[in-house]
């Protein structure tokens, strides 16, 4: 088994009851309905495994759970994306890297895309710079994974629902390992 793998595993199992983020799920509950979203709408392995590692930074600062409300962005994206580029190529860094900025581009670009987001989402969206504006958005859609990144944030997004059943974590293991480096 890769070191990868080991050390997600371990990090779920450890960290993953923690709430997440002021919303009714649990940080693992919103990995696993963030994969099942992709793995059901056919993504590539590269964006399933995205979309489960998409929060990962949440599990690495050593922030209290109410940081948002203290007016602190942990910078998750970043946290996720420095530790994950040790194991997996840009098809799977990016769109995490970019899922925040994502959440900014769909608020200026996507009609109603703002309505839709909840408490916990709209006040992170205030901390991380609140919607992009038109010169923003023209810089997010030069970067290569940008689509891959607004799927993946429409994912986060909709992996919000108490008990809903999901395939496991083991399910996503030999995925991780099939594409890790």
């Amino acid at each position: 088994m890769k070191e990868i793998t080991q050390k997600i595993q371990v990090m779920f199992s450890e960290l993953g009851d923690s709430q997440y983020g002021g919303e009714a799920v649990s940080q693992l509950e919103h990995a696993l309905q963030s994969a099942q979203l992709a793995t059901d709408a056919k993504a590539s392995q590269e964006l399933i495994v995205a979309s489960l590692l998409h929060d990962v930074g949440h599990l690495l600062h050593a922030l209290p759970d109410d940081a948002p409300e203290k007016g602190i962005d942990d910078m998750h994206e970043n946290l996720a994306k420095e530790f994950l580029d040790r194991y997996f190529t840009a098809m799977v860094t990016e769109p995490i890297h970019l899922h925040v900025d994502a959440k900014r581009y769909l608020c200026r670009r996507e009609d109603g895309y703002q309505a839709l987001l909840s408490e916990p989402s709209l006040l992170s969206l205030h901390l991380q710079g609140g919607p992009m504006n038109e010169e923003e958005c023209l810089v997010f859609e030069q970067h290569p994974h940008y689509q891959a990144a607004i799927q993946l944030r429409k994912y986060d997004d909709a992996a919000k629902v108490p008990n809903l059943q999901v395939l496991p974590i083991e399910h996503y293991l030999n995925m991780i390992e099939a594409i890790a480096l």
